[in-house]
Protein backbone atom coordinates (compact mmCIF):
# COMPACT_ATOMS: atom_id res chain seq x y z
CA UNK A 1 0.00 0.00 0.00
CA UNK A 2 1.04 3.58 -0.64
CA UNK A 3 2.54 5.75 2.07
CA UNK A 4 0.14 8.70 1.87
CA UNK A 5 2.75 10.96 3.47
CA UNK A 6 5.16 10.29 0.60
CA UNK A 7 5.57 13.21 -1.84
CA UNK A 8 4.02 12.78 -5.26
CA UNK A 9 6.28 11.24 -7.90
CA UNK A 10 7.36 12.53 -11.31
CA UNK A 11 8.37 9.99 -13.94
CA UNK A 12 9.32 9.58 -17.58
CA UNK A 13 9.11 6.82 -20.21
CA UNK A 14 11.73 4.39 -21.50
CA UNK A 15 14.65 6.22 -23.12
CA UNK A 16 17.26 7.94 -20.95
CA UNK A 17 18.25 11.06 -22.88
CA UNK A 18 20.56 12.42 -20.16
CA UNK A 19 22.85 9.39 -20.42
CA UNK A 20 23.11 8.18 -24.03
CA UNK A 21 25.33 5.32 -22.85
CA UNK A 22 22.41 3.79 -20.94
CA UNK A 23 20.21 1.44 -22.94
CA UNK A 24 16.66 0.54 -21.95
CA UNK A 25 16.48 -2.91 -23.58
CA UNK A 26 18.32 -5.60 -25.55
CA UNK A 27 17.77 -4.48 -29.15
CA UNK A 28 19.67 -7.26 -30.93
CA UNK A 29 17.93 -9.09 -33.76
CA UNK A 30 16.68 -12.62 -33.19
CA UNK A 31 19.72 -14.13 -34.92
CA UNK A 32 21.85 -12.89 -32.00
CA UNK A 33 19.60 -14.55 -29.39
CA UNK A 34 18.57 -11.43 -27.43
CA UNK A 35 17.17 -12.05 -23.97
CA UNK A 36 15.23 -10.48 -21.13
CA UNK A 37 18.18 -11.21 -18.85
CA UNK A 38 20.33 -8.89 -20.95
CA UNK A 39 17.65 -6.18 -20.85
CA UNK A 40 17.54 -6.43 -17.06
CA UNK A 41 21.31 -6.05 -16.83
CA UNK A 42 21.03 -2.86 -18.89
CA UNK A 43 18.09 -1.62 -16.83
CA UNK A 44 19.97 -2.23 -13.59
CA UNK A 45 22.22 0.69 -14.54
CA UNK A 46 19.16 2.76 -15.44
CA UNK A 47 17.83 2.25 -11.90
CA UNK A 48 21.14 3.52 -10.53
CA UNK A 49 20.86 6.61 -12.73
CA UNK A 50 17.28 7.23 -11.59
CA UNK A 51 18.36 6.95 -7.97
CA UNK A 52 21.28 9.34 -8.47
CA UNK A 53 19.01 11.93 -10.11
CA UNK A 54 16.17 11.45 -7.60
CA UNK A 55 13.78 10.36 -10.36
CA UNK A 56 11.33 7.97 -8.78
CA UNK A 57 8.96 6.75 -11.50
CA UNK A 58 9.87 5.03 -14.76
CA UNK A 59 8.05 3.36 -17.65
CA UNK A 60 9.76 0.21 -18.88
CA UNK A 61 9.94 -0.48 -22.59
CA UNK A 62 7.31 -3.00 -23.66
CA UNK A 63 10.08 -4.73 -25.65
CA UNK A 64 12.41 -5.70 -22.79
CA UNK A 65 11.62 -9.38 -23.46
CA UNK A 66 12.45 -9.52 -27.20
CA UNK A 67 10.40 -11.99 -29.26
CA UNK A 68 8.90 -13.50 -26.09
CA UNK A 69 5.48 -13.61 -27.77
CA UNK A 70 6.53 -13.97 -31.39
CA UNK A 71 4.29 -16.74 -32.76
CA UNK A 72 6.96 -18.10 -35.11
CA UNK A 73 9.86 -18.16 -32.62
CA UNK A 74 9.08 -20.68 -29.88
CA UNK A 75 12.72 -20.65 -28.76
CA UNK A 76 11.97 -17.33 -27.01
CA UNK A 77 8.62 -18.23 -25.41
CA UNK A 78 10.05 -19.37 -22.04
CA UNK A 79 12.17 -16.25 -21.68
CA UNK A 80 10.14 -14.65 -18.88
CA UNK A 81 9.92 -17.81 -16.77
CA UNK A 82 13.61 -18.50 -17.35
CA UNK A 83 14.40 -15.02 -15.97
CA UNK A 84 12.51 -15.48 -12.69
CA UNK A 85 15.50 -14.90 -10.40
CA UNK A 86 16.68 -11.88 -12.38
CA UNK A 87 13.19 -10.35 -12.40
CA UNK A 88 12.86 -10.84 -8.65
CA UNK A 89 16.22 -9.18 -8.06
CA UNK A 90 15.35 -6.27 -10.35
CA UNK A 91 12.03 -5.74 -8.61
CA UNK A 92 13.72 -5.83 -5.21
CA UNK A 93 16.15 -3.13 -6.31
CA UNK A 94 13.34 -0.95 -7.65
CA UNK A 95 11.51 -1.30 -4.32
CA UNK A 96 14.71 -0.54 -2.38
CA UNK A 97 15.14 2.63 -4.45
CA UNK A 98 11.40 3.41 -4.12
CA UNK A 99 10.99 3.67 -7.89
CA UNK A 100 7.53 3.07 -9.32
CA UNK A 101 7.54 1.00 -12.53
CA UNK A 102 4.99 0.47 -15.29
CA UNK A 103 4.49 -0.74 -18.86
CA UNK A 104 2.64 0.86 -21.77
CA UNK A 105 2.15 -1.80 -24.47
CA UNK A 106 2.34 -0.59 -28.06
CA UNK A 107 -0.58 0.64 -30.18
CA UNK A 108 -0.67 -2.78 -31.84
CA UNK A 109 -1.88 -4.42 -28.61
CA UNK A 110 -5.66 -4.21 -29.01
CA UNK A 111 -8.41 -5.78 -26.92
CA UNK A 112 -11.16 -4.52 -29.24
CA UNK A 113 -9.82 -5.79 -32.57
CA UNK A 114 -12.52 -7.27 -34.85
CA UNK A 115 -10.06 -10.04 -35.68
CA UNK A 116 -10.19 -12.58 -32.80
CA UNK A 117 -6.67 -13.73 -33.59
CA UNK A 118 -5.31 -10.20 -33.06
CA UNK A 119 -7.15 -9.97 -29.75
CA UNK A 120 -5.72 -13.35 -28.73
CA UNK A 121 -2.19 -12.23 -29.61
CA UNK A 122 -2.71 -8.95 -27.71
CA UNK A 123 -3.79 -10.85 -24.60
CA UNK A 124 -0.63 -12.94 -24.90
CA UNK A 125 1.45 -9.74 -24.99
CA UNK A 126 -0.35 -8.35 -21.96
CA UNK A 127 0.02 -11.65 -20.12
CA UNK A 128 3.76 -11.63 -20.69
CA UNK A 129 4.17 -8.10 -19.35
CA UNK A 130 1.89 -8.72 -16.37
CA UNK A 131 3.90 -11.86 -15.61
CA UNK A 132 7.10 -9.81 -15.55
CA UNK A 133 5.60 -7.37 -13.02
CA UNK A 134 4.36 -10.31 -10.92
CA UNK A 135 7.77 -12.00 -10.98
CA UNK A 136 9.30 -8.66 -9.92
CA UNK A 137 6.97 -8.97 -6.90
CA UNK A 138 5.76 -5.41 -7.35
CA UNK A 139 2.61 -4.11 -5.70
CA UNK A 140 -0.62 -2.89 -7.32
CA UNK A 141 0.92 0.47 -8.25
CA UNK A 142 2.88 -1.29 -11.02
CA UNK A 143 0.44 -1.28 -13.93
CA UNK A 144 0.13 -1.71 -17.69
CA UNK A 145 -1.55 1.18 -19.52
CA UNK A 146 -3.63 0.56 -22.62
CA UNK A 147 -6.07 2.42 -24.85
CA UNK A 148 -9.50 1.32 -26.02
CA UNK A 149 -8.14 0.81 -29.54
CA UNK A 150 -9.52 1.35 -33.03
CA UNK A 151 -12.95 2.57 -34.06
CA UNK A 152 -13.33 0.25 -37.08
CA UNK A 153 -16.20 2.34 -38.51
CA UNK A 154 -18.41 1.73 -35.47
CA UNK A 155 -17.53 3.62 -32.32
CA UNK A 156 -20.10 2.08 -29.99
CA UNK A 157 -19.52 -1.49 -31.16
CA UNK A 158 -15.75 -1.07 -30.84
CA UNK A 159 -16.12 0.34 -27.34
CA UNK A 160 -18.33 -2.58 -26.33
CA UNK A 161 -15.95 -5.08 -27.92
CA UNK A 162 -13.19 -3.91 -25.55
CA UNK A 163 -15.23 -5.38 -22.73
CA UNK A 164 -15.32 -8.72 -24.54
CA UNK A 165 -11.52 -8.60 -24.81
CA UNK A 166 -11.22 -7.71 -21.13
CA UNK A 167 -13.37 -10.69 -20.17
CA UNK A 168 -11.00 -12.99 -22.06
CA UNK A 169 -7.96 -11.72 -20.12
CA UNK A 170 -6.56 -13.92 -17.35
CA UNK A 171 -6.78 -12.66 -13.77
CA UNK A 172 -3.16 -11.51 -13.54
CA UNK A 173 -3.73 -9.25 -16.58
CA UNK A 174 -6.96 -7.72 -15.30
CA UNK A 175 -5.23 -7.07 -11.96
CA UNK A 176 -2.52 -4.97 -13.66
CA UNK A 177 -4.34 -3.41 -16.61
CA UNK A 178 -5.50 0.23 -16.58
CA UNK A 179 -7.33 2.12 -19.33
CA UNK A 180 -6.37 5.59 -20.61
CA UNK A 181 -8.43 8.20 -22.42
CA UNK A 182 -6.94 9.00 -25.82
CA UNK A 183 -6.67 11.99 -28.10
CA UNK A 184 -8.46 11.09 -31.34
CA UNK A 185 -10.80 8.12 -30.80
CA UNK A 186 -12.09 7.34 -27.30
CA UNK A 187 -12.71 10.11 -24.79
CA UNK A 188 -12.67 10.20 -21.01
CA UNK A 189 -16.43 9.59 -21.11
CA UNK A 190 -15.86 6.41 -23.13
CA UNK A 191 -13.27 5.18 -20.63
CA UNK A 192 -15.62 5.84 -17.70
CA UNK A 193 -18.40 4.00 -19.55
CA UNK A 194 -16.14 0.96 -19.84
CA UNK A 195 -15.03 1.26 -16.19
CA UNK A 196 -18.64 1.17 -15.01
CA UNK A 197 -19.09 -2.17 -16.78
CA UNK A 198 -15.76 -3.81 -15.91
CA UNK A 199 -14.21 -2.13 -12.87
CA UNK A 200 -10.98 -1.51 -14.81
CA UNK A 201 -8.85 1.25 -13.31
CA UNK A 202 -8.47 4.45 -15.33
CA UNK A 203 -5.46 6.66 -16.11
CA UNK A 204 -6.23 10.32 -16.83
CA UNK A 205 -4.26 11.98 -19.63
CA UNK A 206 -4.27 15.78 -19.48
CA UNK A 207 -3.35 16.57 -23.09
CA UNK A 208 -5.73 13.94 -24.43
CA UNK A 209 -8.55 15.45 -22.37
CA UNK A 210 -8.05 18.75 -24.19
CA UNK A 211 -7.79 17.07 -27.61
CA UNK A 212 -10.87 14.86 -27.26
CA UNK A 213 -13.75 15.84 -24.99
CA UNK A 214 -16.86 16.03 -27.19
CA UNK A 215 -19.06 15.60 -24.10
CA UNK A 216 -17.55 18.83 -22.68
CA UNK A 217 -16.97 17.25 -19.29
CA UNK A 218 -15.36 19.30 -16.53
CA UNK A 219 -11.67 18.47 -16.13
CA UNK A 220 -11.58 18.48 -12.30
CA UNK A 221 -14.68 16.30 -12.12
CA UNK A 222 -13.28 13.81 -14.65
CA UNK A 223 -9.95 13.70 -12.84
CA UNK A 224 -11.69 12.93 -9.54
CA UNK A 225 -13.76 10.19 -11.18
CA UNK A 226 -10.67 8.61 -12.75
CA UNK A 227 -8.75 8.67 -9.47
CA UNK A 228 -11.72 7.08 -7.67
CA UNK A 229 -11.39 3.98 -9.88
CA UNK A 230 -8.21 3.04 -7.98
CA UNK A 231 -8.48 0.96 -4.77
CA UNK A 232 -8.06 2.71 -1.45
CA UNK A 233 -4.42 2.72 -0.39
CA UNK A 234 -3.10 2.49 -3.97
CA UNK A 235 -1.92 5.81 -5.34
CA UNK A 236 -3.25 6.54 -8.85
CA UNK A 237 -1.10 7.89 -11.63
CA UNK A 238 -1.87 10.25 -14.47
CA UNK A 239 -0.15 11.38 -17.68
CA UNK A 240 0.81 14.97 -18.45
CA UNK A 241 2.38 16.57 -21.51
CA UNK A 242 2.38 19.94 -23.21
CA UNK A 243 1.51 20.17 -26.92
CA UNK A 244 4.08 20.97 -29.55
CA UNK A 245 3.79 24.57 -30.74
CA UNK A 246 6.59 24.90 -33.31
CA UNK A 247 6.17 24.51 -37.05
CA UNK A 248 6.38 20.91 -38.23
CA UNK A 249 9.04 20.10 -40.82
CA UNK A 250 7.64 17.76 -43.48
CA UNK A 251 9.99 16.23 -46.06
CA UNK A 252 8.45 15.95 -49.53
CA UNK A 253 9.89 14.47 -52.70
CA UNK A 254 10.35 16.80 -55.67
CA UNK A 255 9.03 15.31 -58.89
CA UNK A 256 11.14 15.36 -62.09
CA UNK A 257 8.61 17.81 -63.58
CA UNK A 258 9.02 20.20 -60.64
CA UNK A 259 12.80 19.86 -60.88
CA UNK A 260 12.76 20.78 -64.57
CA UNK A 261 10.59 23.80 -63.81
CA UNK A 262 13.08 24.89 -61.14
CA UNK A 263 15.98 24.58 -63.59
CA UNK A 264 14.06 26.76 -66.02
CA UNK A 265 13.60 29.39 -63.33
CA UNK A 266 9.88 28.66 -63.03
CA UNK A 267 10.01 26.68 -59.79
CA UNK A 268 8.13 28.31 -56.93
CA UNK A 269 6.27 27.28 -53.83
CA UNK A 270 2.65 26.32 -54.19
CA UNK A 271 0.06 28.80 -53.04
CA UNK A 272 0.04 28.86 -49.25
CA UNK A 273 3.10 26.61 -49.03
CA UNK A 274 5.84 27.68 -46.62
CA UNK A 275 9.30 26.29 -47.25
CA UNK A 276 12.11 26.08 -44.72
CA UNK A 277 14.60 27.23 -47.34
CA UNK A 278 14.60 27.98 -51.07
CA UNK A 279 14.68 24.80 -53.14
CA UNK A 280 17.75 24.37 -55.31
CA UNK A 281 17.26 23.38 -58.92
CA UNK A 282 19.03 20.06 -58.32
CA UNK A 283 17.23 19.19 -55.09
CA UNK A 284 15.22 15.98 -54.83
CA UNK A 285 13.59 16.75 -51.46
CA UNK A 286 12.09 19.92 -50.02
CA UNK A 287 11.19 20.76 -46.41
CA UNK A 288 7.67 22.16 -46.04
CA UNK A 289 6.68 23.95 -42.83
CA UNK A 290 3.19 23.35 -41.46
CA UNK A 291 1.33 24.38 -38.30
CA UNK A 292 1.48 22.10 -35.24
CA UNK A 293 -0.94 19.29 -34.56
CA UNK A 294 -2.06 19.53 -30.94
CA UNK A 295 -1.84 15.78 -30.29
CA UNK A 296 1.95 15.96 -30.61
CA UNK A 297 4.00 16.03 -27.40
CA UNK A 298 6.38 18.91 -26.77
CA UNK A 299 10.03 18.21 -25.95
CA UNK A 300 9.68 19.92 -22.57
CA UNK A 301 6.78 20.62 -20.21
CA UNK A 302 5.40 24.13 -19.98
CA UNK A 303 5.84 24.84 -16.24
CA UNK A 304 3.06 27.44 -16.14
CA UNK A 305 0.59 25.02 -17.72
CA UNK A 306 1.59 22.24 -15.33
CA UNK A 307 1.42 24.49 -12.26
CA UNK A 308 -2.04 25.68 -13.29
CA UNK A 309 -3.21 22.08 -13.64
CA UNK A 310 -1.75 21.03 -10.29
CA UNK A 311 -3.42 23.97 -8.52
CA UNK A 312 -6.71 22.94 -10.15
CA UNK A 313 -6.06 19.46 -8.71
CA UNK A 314 -5.31 20.73 -5.20
CA UNK A 315 -6.19 18.14 -2.57
CA UNK A 316 -5.97 15.15 -4.93
CA UNK A 317 -3.20 12.54 -4.66
CA UNK A 318 -1.57 11.03 -7.76
CA UNK A 319 1.82 10.43 -9.34
CA UNK A 320 2.55 12.02 -12.72
CA UNK A 321 4.14 10.37 -15.73
CA UNK A 322 5.58 13.30 -17.71
CA UNK A 323 5.57 12.54 -21.42
CA UNK A 324 7.83 15.27 -22.76
CA UNK A 325 9.85 13.97 -25.69
CA UNK A 326 13.09 14.92 -23.98
CA UNK A 327 12.27 12.23 -21.41
CA UNK A 328 14.37 12.59 -18.24
CA UNK A 329 15.79 15.89 -19.49
CA UNK A 330 12.29 17.38 -19.39
CA UNK A 331 12.12 16.50 -15.68
CA UNK A 332 15.57 17.88 -14.96
CA UNK A 333 14.27 21.17 -16.37
CA UNK A 334 10.78 21.06 -14.87
CA UNK A 335 11.88 20.64 -11.26
CA UNK A 336 13.89 23.88 -11.00
CA UNK A 337 11.17 25.64 -13.02
CA UNK A 338 8.58 24.59 -10.44
CA UNK A 339 10.79 25.68 -7.55
CA UNK A 340 11.30 29.05 -9.25
CA UNK A 341 7.79 29.76 -10.54
CA UNK A 342 5.45 27.60 -8.40
CA UNK A 343 7.09 26.58 -5.09
CA UNK A 344 3.71 25.48 -3.73
CA UNK A 345 3.44 22.92 -6.52
CA UNK A 346 7.10 21.93 -6.19
CA UNK A 347 6.53 21.14 -2.52
CA UNK A 348 3.89 18.54 -3.41
CA UNK A 349 6.66 16.63 -5.20
CA UNK A 350 9.08 16.99 -2.31
CA UNK A 351 11.05 19.75 -4.07
CA UNK A 352 12.15 22.49 -1.65
CA UNK A 353 14.68 25.30 -1.42
CA UNK A 354 17.14 22.78 0.02
CA UNK A 355 17.30 21.26 -3.48
CA UNK A 356 18.09 24.55 -5.23
CA UNK A 357 21.82 23.99 -5.71
CA UNK A 358 21.41 20.45 -7.08
CA UNK A 359 18.63 21.58 -9.42
CA UNK A 360 20.74 24.51 -10.62
CA UNK A 361 23.46 22.02 -11.53
CA UNK A 362 20.88 20.07 -13.57
CA UNK A 363 19.95 23.25 -15.43
CA UNK A 364 23.57 24.06 -16.15
CA UNK A 365 24.05 20.62 -17.71
CA UNK A 366 20.99 21.11 -19.88
CA UNK A 367 22.19 24.52 -21.04
CA UNK A 368 25.30 22.77 -22.32
CA UNK A 369 23.13 20.81 -24.76
CA UNK A 370 19.90 18.79 -24.72
CA UNK A 371 18.31 16.33 -27.09
CA UNK A 372 14.84 14.96 -27.81
CA UNK A 373 13.29 11.75 -29.06
CA UNK A 374 12.42 11.86 -32.78
CA UNK A 375 9.91 9.03 -32.86
CA UNK A 376 6.30 9.46 -31.77
CA UNK A 377 5.46 8.22 -28.30
CA UNK A 378 3.16 5.23 -27.85
CA UNK A 379 0.12 7.35 -27.06
CA UNK A 380 0.58 10.24 -29.44
CA UNK A 381 -2.06 10.40 -32.14
CA UNK A 382 -0.89 8.74 -35.35
CA UNK A 383 -1.49 11.95 -37.28
CA UNK A 384 1.04 13.68 -35.03
CA UNK A 385 3.77 11.31 -36.17
CA UNK A 386 3.99 12.72 -39.70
Amino acid sequence: MTDISRPLRLGFPVKVMGRPDLKSQDTRRWQKNPHLKCSLELLDRVLDYLKSERLDMYRLSSDIAPYATHPDMPQFHSMVADSDAELRAFGAKAKEYDIRLSFHPSQYVLLNAPNPELTKKSIWDLSSQAEMLDRMELGPEAVMITHVGGVYDDHEASRARWIEGWEQCPEHVRRRLVLENDDIRFSAADVLWIHERTGVRCVFDYQHMWCLNPERLDMRDVLERFLATWPEGVRPKIHFSSPRTELREIKQKITPKQREAAKAGKGRARKGELLKAPVKATARVKTVLRPPIWTGHADFTNPFEFATFMRMAEGLEFDVMMEGKSKDLSLLRLRPDLLRFAPDVAARFGITSADADALAADEARLDAGADAEDEADVDEGLVAAE
